[in-house]
């Protein structure tokens, strides 16, 4: 699989670099039609060994109102998102529901059940753990799937393990109380994707909390102990050590000062300081077998719920039980967890850049073609930009999320899609899932005092790699796409993209992300008068 990804990669290169130089050429046809106040923006001495990409069109004609090299290829981070997102929504459809059931196997006297239980994963990226009262899906800005290397990651105030528990109350309603045998999830959904997991080692079928414990510190007064919390709190691991709070300090205190780790036994080691105006600090681990830690965590919520098992409450998931269909029949089913519609899901994702959300997009699409093999995503992905009209010689992608080396789009393309999307009955659903300039996700922060606050609609994307030579870091890539609104309520699609540039620190990419916000907010109020 390995082989075959490679090949199928670098035939993508080959033809990147086909289309770099046919899109030069276009480029240098096109001509600078940019506004003055974008070419200011654009010309300022910390981007002059770069590039702009930038198109936005009429909503209706198509025809160009800001165009800049937009035949060319950039590396467009998690502006990627966009094309696996959209796929995902369009192909699973809006509405789809995850339905995670569990049957009971065996004999069943009374309230006692004589045989296994068994969870069947879904796909279901929060099973439960995000969802409010109203049936929307949370977020926060920074989302914790970013703790560890973004600052201000933040808990959502959903319980993780809501889930499980709702499917424990259940098994307890269908009359059982007793589980003389063993709880078993099977996690067959897709197979283990190696291109995917080296990028989110947290992909999997099976997910609780997005696969990952959140460790959470709160300094208290200098010398003392600071708060711990930890989630979610499972048989599965225990919290050993502590972090001291330190004198404040002017310095960043980003990354913390602190660290975690967790040993083979599940014992998760917390040890460091905090400064005492760090403010709450977040950090995460990877659960390093999610069939595993959902066992564990589903036979304590049944333990909650009145019902008893025999099986151990730790230990590995017990595979081996499992019949080698994944088909069971419907009169054993005695709980389902039903997740929110998908339109929420790619909300969440969207508008918080969550990587794994957008690599599960790839897995399940594969689904579509009953195979195991997420590779085959990419497939239904391909089948639907032909419909969306996407010239697919204008991008290349090896993932979901954005992160692949390989991964590139030009404006035209990226346009070329959300031009599609504006004849599409549920386009005010999908532009509002995507970050809002001043509001939310992640442009929460961008612009926030500008009159265009709140009329700019569009994915961020970023990716950025070291130069060890300079000691410095480059820009890959840095992209916004989406919709601006324009005057009488029309939404006008625009891709904006800086590539190859430099910078000596991490503000710097800052800088360049409020660079391409403040853009899009000139934008917006050209296109508004």
């Amino acid at each position: 699989r390995r082989r075959s990804r490679v090949g199928r990669g670098l035939a993508a290169a080959l033809t990147l670099v086909a289309i770099a130089g046919l899109a030069r050429a276009s480029g240098a046809t096109a001509g600078r039609r940019v506004d003055p106040q974008v070419a200011r923006i654009m010309d300022k001495a910390q981007y002059r060994h770069g590039r702009w990409g930038l198109l936005a069109s009429e909503p209706r004609s198509g025809v160009p109102l800001q165009s800049l090299n937009p035949g060319q290829a950039f590396v467009p981070g998690s502006a990627t998102k966009l094309f696996s997102i959209s796929a995902a929504w369009n192909t699973l459809g809006p509405r789809h529901r995850f339905t995670t059931p569990v049957y009971a196997l065996g004999r069943r006297q009374a309230s006692e059940l004589d045989g296994n239980l068994v969870l069947v994963a879904s796909g279901d990226l929060t099973l439960g753990g995000r969802t409010t009262r109203t049936g929307a899906v949370a977020f926060t800005n920074v989302d914790h799937g970013d703790a560890n290397s973004v600052p201000g990651a933040t808990l959502t105030p959903e319980d993780p393990l809501a889930g499980l528990s709702e499917i424990a109350r259940q098994v307890r309603r269908s009359g059982i109380t007793r589980v003389n045998g063993n709880v078993v999830i099977d996690d067959r959904l897709f197979a283990p994707d190696p291109v995917l997991t080296s990028e989110d080692p947290e992909l999997d079928p099976i997910m609780i909390n997005d696969n990952l414990i959140d460790v959470q510190v709160t300094p208290t007064q200098p010398g003392r102990a600071a708060r711990v919390f930890w989630r979610p709190q499972t048989a599965s691991n225990t919290l050993d050590g502590q972090v001291m709070t330190a004198p404040a300090t002017r310095a960043a205190t980003f990354p913390p000062r602190w660290s975690i780790s967790t040993t083979s036994d599940g014992r998760i080691a917390v040890s460091g300081t905090i400064p005492r105006n760090a403010g709450r600090q977040l950090q995460t681990l990877t659960i390093a077998d999610p069939a595993a830690f959902a066992r564990t965590a589903l036979i304590q919520a049944l333990a909650r719920a009145g019902v008893s098992v025999s099986a151990a409450v730790t230990g590995p998931d017990p595979e081996q039980l499992l019949a080698q269909t994944r088909t069971y029949p419907a009169s054993t089913r005695v709980a389902a967890y039903v997740s929110p519609p998908y339109r929420e899901y790619a909300k969440l994702i969207l508008k918080v850049s969550h990587n794994l959300g957008a690599q599960l997009a790839i897995c399940l699409m594969a689904g579509l073609r009953h195979t195991q093999d997420c590779e085959t995503g990419f497939a239904v992905e391909r089948t639907f930009l032909r419909r969306a009209r996407v010239d697919l010689s204008q991008v290349a992608f090896a993932d979901g999320r954005g992160g692949a080396p390989s991964d590139r789009a030009t404006p035209t393309a990226v346009v070329a899609l959300l031009s599609w999307w504006l004849s599409r009955p549920d386009f005010a659903a999908f532009r509002r899932s995507l970050p809002i300039l001043g509001v939310d996700g992640s442009l929460a922060g961008v612009e926030s005092r500008s009159p265009a606050r709140g009329k700019v609609f569009a994915k961020t994307g970023t990716a950025v790699g070291g130069d060890s030579l300079n000691g410095r870091l480059v820009v890959e890539g840095k992209g916004l796409a989406g919709y601006l609104q324009a005057r009488g309520h029309r939404f006008i699609p625009f891709a904006l993209f800086l590539g190859d540039t430099f910078t000596p620190t991490i503000q710097g990419v800052e800088r360049a992300g409020n660079d391409l916000g403040a853009i899009a907010a000139i934008l917006q109020q050209r296109f508004a008068r």
